[in-house]
């Protein structure tokens, strides 16, 4: 096999280009043996093969910086660069990350996995670069996606590489796709299906005229476009106008104005070109030979300053469950059986519990709208979305826009439902805090995948949302322990939204689950326990179960504590905090950031009633926590019902 000669970019240089169409079929059958073995993201690897061997053919990795946007399409990238063997550890504790990992090889710069981040590390490394502090660095690639497209990162890092012209080469694969359709009207050309064309007598398709015009006319000025020697002809005849006596910038001008007709009639590059940024394409993403010849001329181009490849690649190329997969072309996956793909993605746990919870108030509550960053699939929004279209928004990857778009919504009457992964509404801080809770709105922010998250590592870890959202002024944080909490809190949350924002948190994966009367209300906690007075543990969230099981058995021991279901976090419930002030001791558990987290804030309120009371504080240290199984990173925490046990002991001992 030719797979197993691939230790570093370098061999893939004497390979003919038959030999790299075959290198490119090996590589998707081993990529889908191992996602299927470990789990992980599939759809978009399998579409940048070809993309990813030319780009290693024609750039000199680590000497050029490759870098990957939002990396989960890395998983090629880390395979030519010699980590094939590790991927019997893929996202596992201790082995291959499933992004870019800046300590596994020198070939990956960037270890963030959000989205629209990679143009402004590109602009940065090529400021170093030319500044001559980055040692030899020759060239600066960065590979975007579409999807990513739709963040305003991305558009700012475009306008500052445009005006700066800095040498940077920009490659927009354009899948049509974020996790799920891109929302974007950008790149949305390349990806309409033509009109029928008429069939010829042998049963073959015959192109229209204006169809076969324009797509002659389309790839003659890409290949036109690519030629380093008509820029420089250009350049001639651009000053040659502007040089002529009298007519000089009238000239010049309408020349410009005819290629941008030109450009506005077969291409998308107007935007990019606006911005300064030159454009060419689109190229087929899985014909390498184009591909090679497309980078080696921008190569050339790139010298007068930023360039855009648009490259068109299909997300799961090769694999047909991925292939037919409508809604998500198989992103990302459990493991599953390679033969037959793995089963349709369904949410599970406390997402399905959302889903089931959000669809009832919207159905009596017709103020009631969702709104999601590209996720409606893994959040629990498709039921909504189908109830409901009208109420239903997704933005796109663009955390910001969405937050203060259901600002406005809010402020017209609207009761806006912002459902993200809780590592993400980090991205949108500055516009949870000044542009919704300033104006004290009734917007509702739903976070999933809060706590520790598991195998997609410290960037996907939602350990900040409780220490930072509970931080800000007339913020309403609450954390469910069970899935039908969670629908109590979200029908709550609706009421309590009149006097401001209010957010829900609650973890991926199975939700403990209690009878109909086994629920708090509104902003108090609830005590699942009465002890003896030596100590008064208070839990959140998922935590509340690990609690339970170290409960039941220290009174299997003879000893005997009270348990809180903490619930509102934010205010705290008087009475549940003049009640652990009547203990001997007091242990908090949350999985949340430990310093400045909700445990640090129950310990200042005990103390302001007691300062003789002890209060042990567990949480989640200040580290960057890597890849493993959520249960397993916890237990090593101390976090588990073993380790909250042992903790409790010590208060008491």
């Amino acid at each position: 096999m030719t797979l197993e000669s691939i230790r570093q970019p370098s061999d893939l240089h004497n390979l003919s280009f038959p030999e790299l169409y075959e290198l490119a079929g090996e590589i998707r059958d081993f990529v889908v043996r191992a996602v299927a073995d470990t789990g992980g993201h599939l759809g978009s690897n399998l579409g940048v093969v070809e993309l990813t061997l030319a780009l290693h053919r024609v750039f000199e990795s680590p000497r050029d910086a490759v870098l990957w946007d939002t990396g989960h399409q890395a998983y090629i990238h880390k395979i030519v660069t010699g980590r094939q063997h590790g991927f019997d550890q893929l996202r596992q504790a201790n082995g291959l990350s499933g992004y870019p990992s800046r300590e596994e090889s020198n070939h990956d710069f960037v270890e963030n996995s959000h989205a629209s981040t990679i143009l402004s590390y590109a602009y940065g490394l090529a400021v170093a670069r030319d500044a001559g502090t980055d040692g030899d660095r020759r060239h600066v690639v960065a590979v975007i996606g579409d999807g990513s497209m739709t963040g305003g990162m991305a558009y700012e890092a475009l306008n500052n590489l445009g005006h700066s012209k800095r040498r940077v080469i920009v490659v927009l694969n354009d899948n049509g796709r974020s996790y799920a359709p891109t929302i974007s009207n950008l790149t949305a050309m390349s990806q309409v299906a033509p009109p029928p064309t008429p069939v010829r007598p042998d049963g073959g398709d015959v192109p229209g005229l204006s169809e076969r015009i324009t797509e002659r006319l389309s790839h003659g000025l890409t290949s036109i476009r690519l030629n380093p020697t008509y820029v420089r002809r250009q350049r001639r005849i651009e000053r040659f106008l502007r040089d002529l006596p009298l007519f000089g910038p009238q000239a010049e001008k309408g020349m410009e104005a005819f290629k941008a007709a030109v450009r506005e009639f077969l291409q998308p590059p107007s935007f990019f070109e606006a911005l300064g940024v030159r454009y060419v394409g689109p190229v087929d993403g899985h014909n390498i030979e184009e591909l090679e010849h497309a980078f080696r001329n921008a190569i050339e181009l790139s010298a007068e300053g930023p360039i855009c490849v648009h490259v068109v690649t299909q997300k799961g190329r090769g694999y047909s469950p991925a292939e037919d997969d409508d809604e998500k072309h198989l992103h990302d996956t459990p493991v599953f059986d390679p033969l037959v793909g793995p089963p349709k993605a369904l949410p599970t746990g406390y997402t399905q519990a959302f889903a089931e919870a959000v669809v009832k108030e919207a159905d009596a509550d017709p103020r009631l709208v969702a709104i999601t960053a590209a996720m409606p699939g893994p959040t629990g929004l498709i039921p909504f979305e189908a109830r409901f279209p009208d109420r239903f928004f997704d933005v796109g990857i663009a955390e910001q826009h969405a937050v203060t778009g259901a600002a406005g919504m809010a402020m017209g009457g609207l009761r806006p439902i912002v459902v993200l992964y809780s590592t993400f509404l980090s991205r949108a801080w500055d516009q949870v805090v000044y542009d919704v809770a300033l104006h004290r709105l009734p917007v509702i922010f739903c976070l999933d995948r809060a706590g520790i998250t598991g195998d997609d590592g410290p960037s996907h870890h939602g350990v900040y949302d409780m220490a930072l959202l509970s931080k800000v002024p007339g913020m309403r944080v609450l954390a469910p322990s069970s899935a039908q909490e969670l629908h109590v809190m979200l029908h709550d949350a609706v009421s309590l939204a009149d006097e401001g924002p209010v957010m829900i948190r609650y973890p991926r994966g199975a939700a403990r689950q209690v009878g109909e009367r086994e629920v708090g209300i509104g902003l108090l906690g609830r005590r699942l326990r009465t002890g003896d007075g030596s100590v008064c543990v208070l839990a959140i969230g998922k935590m509340v179960g690990a609690a339970e099981k170290a409960a039941e058995a220290l009174a299997a021991s003879g000893l005997t504590v009270t348990l809180w279901d903490v619930r509102s976090c934010a205010p705290l419930d008087p009475a549940m905090i003049a009640d652990a002030a009547n203990h001997r001791a007091v242990v908090t558990i949350e999985d949340g950031i430990r310093d400045g987290g909700i445990g640090m804030t129950i310990a200042d309120r005990v103390h302001a009633i007691s300062r003789t009371v002890p209060v042990e504080v567990l949480g989640i240290p200040t580290k960057f926590i890597p890849q493993g199984k959520a249960e397993r990173i916890l237990a090593l925490l101390g976090l588990d019902a073993d380790g909250i046990a042992a903790t409790i002991r010590g208060a008491v001992g």
